[in-house]
């Protein structure tokens, strides 16, 4: 299963990759997080569904100096090129 997320708020300069990687990490999640051109955050993961649910509600969070203003889900039927991994681009 793998899903994809674009995270919108002050998310850009403040960790947030970082911060999916460890939480992907922990949860056992594969994947990759980057920046977008217009100030969001995409993370894309591939996993068990509660894994994938538990990662949701921690980009919801966010690390403590970003905002967090929406984030929105997006099942991902094929996604070839996924890091066995979790990458931040």
């Amino acid at each position: 299963m793998a899903v994809r997320f674009v995270v919108t708020g002050m998310v850009q300069g403040v960790g947030f990759r970082a911060f999916a990687r460890r939480t992907a990490l922990r949860l056992g999640l594969s994947g990759y997080a980057m920046n977008l051109w217009d100030g969001r955050v995409e993370a894309v993961v591939d996993g068990s569904r509660e894994g994938i649910d538990t990662f949701e509600v921690a980009l919801r969070k966010g690390p403590s100096m970003s905002l967090v203003k929406n984030v929105t889900r997006e099942d991902v039927s094929d996604e070839p090129d996924l890091p066995k991994d979790f990458d931040i681009k």
